[in-house]
């Protein structure tokens, strides 16, 4: 029998063992850890123009999230500037087809659970 006690229980190997290199940057924060109640985590991330790696905040899965554009406060700012200089016959709607002016909408694509925006 060992000196020290019953052996170690077994470990899950480390991301840095498994994959090699540094391991990703989480989304997650732990906060403070009370005595006798959970430790609370708080969530913070960024959404950016495309796709987002994340965890659902709803239904706990880790996804890529589901985008959509709609146009934002650019193009609608851009169509009166050009309608103000004289761009009546549709020039004025030339903003809302062009991604710059866009903004992106992030969703959960297994719950549908609406996860924020990106603004221009």
């Amino acid at each position: 029998m060992n000196k020290n006690g019953p052996p170690p229980p077994y470990a899950p190997p480390a991301y840095s063992e498994v994959m090699g290199g540094v391991p990703p940057a989480s989304p997650f924060t732990p906060a403070e850890t009370y005595t006798n109640g959970p430790t609370i985590v708080t969530t913070v991330v960024p959404l950016g123009p495309g796709s987002t790696h994340t965890i659902c905040p709803s239904c706990q899965a880790e996804i890529d999230t589901s985008t959509k554009t709609e146009p934002g406060v650019i193009a609608y700012i851009s169509g009166v500037v050009i309608a103000l200089m004289g761009g009546w016959l549709g020039c004025c709607l030339i903003p809302c087809c062009i991604d710059e002016c866009m903004d992106i909408h992030h969703s959960c694509p297994n719950c549908k659970t609406y996860l924020g925006r990106y603004r221009r």
